[in-house]
């Protein structure tokens, strides 16, 4: 007897996704990139596990149906997007709410370790050197925020817990969040600019020559969004001839970076290997998000966390 079960595609990383609830409720294939253009007319819903890969940008525009859904789990969709699958009438969600606090709580570490040296005491600490230093007082700094979505409003609350005056800055002014127009006053002002915004067409390359030039000589730049939102040699000569303090970059215009690249060796660069969202469980947290939307969908209730294919994130924040 055929099976009339839903087919659910994963393009696959490791370790695997956890669906053991979806047993009899969907029929599951695996493919890695490289099979998933044969795949993807056979599939109902499509689940992006390895958000880290371009795969379905170049398979999408092939022959062939598509699936009705697809999930990725990760909060950012720019390497989902290609024009075919922005005109289609898949559904798009993504893993909003899972990297909120996590981020923030990364965030506000990398402000309380610049701030208060601590790289350069581990190094002293390396080699046995005592060596006494002051310190900057991060109660009563300002910080502005770039990206008013659920991250950027997390690490605002998370800042201010540490009292820290924080601006927001959205696509759009409203409430408690500052427009595009307001950026350059904003950052001229801010001991600490935080990049969370998606990447977008209006995102990519924001920060340039031009906006760290704007920056004071004592500010701090952290890009926990998207590489592609920096300007990676403006902001190497920015560091190089000290226009801004230091950075803090999580993520990166390609990824893994590269052990020649010199961003390595930059004066006053933090450099992490994009893990700020990354706590223990969030493999699990991020499964068990996809089975509870899988299921929702399974009994024709509307989705959550649907993106709004032409701007690139979730609207409603």
């Amino acid at each position: 007897m055929t099976s009339t079960l839903p087919t659910l595609l994963v393009l696959d990383a490791d370790p695997p996704p956890r669906l053991g609830r979806l047993t009899g409720r969907a029929r599951i294939e695996h493919t890695d990139a490289a099979g998933l253009a044969d795949r993807l007319p056979g599939a109902d819903v499509l689940l992006v596990w390895d958000f880290t890969s371009h795969a379905v940008r170049g398979a999408w525009p092939g022959e062939g149906p598509r699936p009705r859904w697809v999930h990725t789990a990760s909060a950012g969709v720019d390497h989902l997007m290609c024009p075919e699958l922005t005109a289609s009438d898949t559904v798009v969600t993504n893993a909003r709410g899972i990297f909120d606090q996590p981020i923030a709580e990364y965030v506000a570490a990398l402000v309380l370790a610049v701030a208060k040296d601590l790289p350069r005491t581990l190094e002293l600490q390396r080699e046995r050197t005592w060596r006494h230093r002051e310190t900057r007082r991060v109660a009563g700094t300002r910080a502005c925020v770039v990206g008013s979505g659920p991250i950027g409003r997390a690490i605002a609350r998370t800042l201010k817990a540490l009292d820290v005056t924080t601006a927001l800055v959205g696509r759009v002014p409203r409430t408690g969040v500052h427009g595009p127009g307001d950026l350059d006053r904003l950052i001229a002002r801010a001991d600490w600019v935080i990049a969370a915004a998606p990447l977008t067409g209006q995102t990519r390359g924001m920060f340039d020559a031009h906006r760290f030039g704007v920056m004071q000589p004592s500010a701090v730049f952290v890009n926990v969004g998207r590489g592609q939102l920096v300007d990676e040699d403006a902001l190497a000569e920015a560091l190089r001839r000290r226009w801004i303090a230091g950075a803090a970059l999580d993520v990166f215009a390609a990824e893994p970076l590269a052990g020649d690249s010199p961003l390595w060796d930059l004066p006053g660069l933090v450099v992490s290997p994009h893990m700020s969202g990354d706590t223990v469980g969030w493999r699990d947290e991020l499964g068990l998000q996809f089975v509870e939307l899988y299921e929702r969908w399974a009994a024709g209730r509307p989705l959550q966390n649907v993106v709004d294919k032409k701007r690139g994130y979730v609207p409603g924040h």
